[in-house]
């Protein structure tokens, strides 16, 4: 689907009805926390009753984590035995191996820092700002989102939901972007229109990718 940012009011929204009708907040930031050290939940003050978390904690290791609330621990501590925490999901064979918590603990001592953020979220802001400059130039009426690190373009404006991100989905035009930067020596992320920003990347990394992408929409507005 993509950087499908959420119209303003519609989490808080969620939260209401969550406190309201006593079901649980789970936020996934699985893929959100290129929004910065804390992802969304930081950036955007979410409250969630649980917050889960995974790939990238790991730095290409398979691992996940989960967080609960300090009033939702309280409950699931109270209702488990010790014999149950073997077989609850939350302890046993399955938990804690020491191989990822060592992935984990290199990647959060090294990587995924604020000042590394600082870095990134400021090169996907530059790389944003160069697709939407080139968009200006050909009279395209199409779109770039950015969530922090993150930045993706769309050949539409910017959607608002799943079912108008799949709408606007043009696998050939994808393709050709895609073969275009890439025979120029631009990498992209080889799904949707995204680039993901490193601490490896530079200045010149964001522009030679602007100069490529401007070049492209200049042979395919002049047929």
């Amino acid at each position: 689907m993509g950087i499908v940012l959420p119209a303003p009011g519609y989490l808080e929204g969620v939260r209401q009805l969550t406190q309201k009708y006593g079901t649980l907040l789970i936020v996934d930031e699985t893929h959100t926390i290129c929004a910065g050290a804390g992802g969304c939940t930081e950036l955007w003050s979410l409250k969630p009753d649980i917050l889960v978390i995974g790939k990238s904690i790991g730095g290409g290791f398979p691992v996940a984590a989960y967080g609960l609330s300090e009033d939702l621990a309280a409950q699931l501590s109270s209702k488990i035995t010790e014999h149950d925490v073997d077989v609850s999901g939350i302890g046993g064979t399955l938990a804690g191996s020491a191989l990822a918590m060592a992935a984990i603990k290199v990647t959060l001592t090294n990587c995924l820092l604020p000042e590394q953020f600082e870095k990134t979220c400021s090169l996907a802001t530059r790389w944003a700002s160069g697709v939407k400059k080139s968009f200006t130039e050909h009279n395209l009426d199409w779109s770039v989102q950015q969530l922090g690190c993150r930045a993706e373009y769309w050949f539409c404006a910017p959607p608002v939901n799943g079912a108008q991100a799949a709408a606007a989905s043009d696998p050939q035009l994808e393709n050709f972007m895609h073969l275009w930067a890439m025979n120029r020596g631009v990498l992209l992320t080889p799904f949707h229109n995204m680039a993901l920003m490193s601490p490896f990347h530079k200045i010149e990394d964001v522009d030679k990718h602007t100069q490529v992408f401007n070049d492209a929409l200049d042979t395919l507005t002049s047929h």
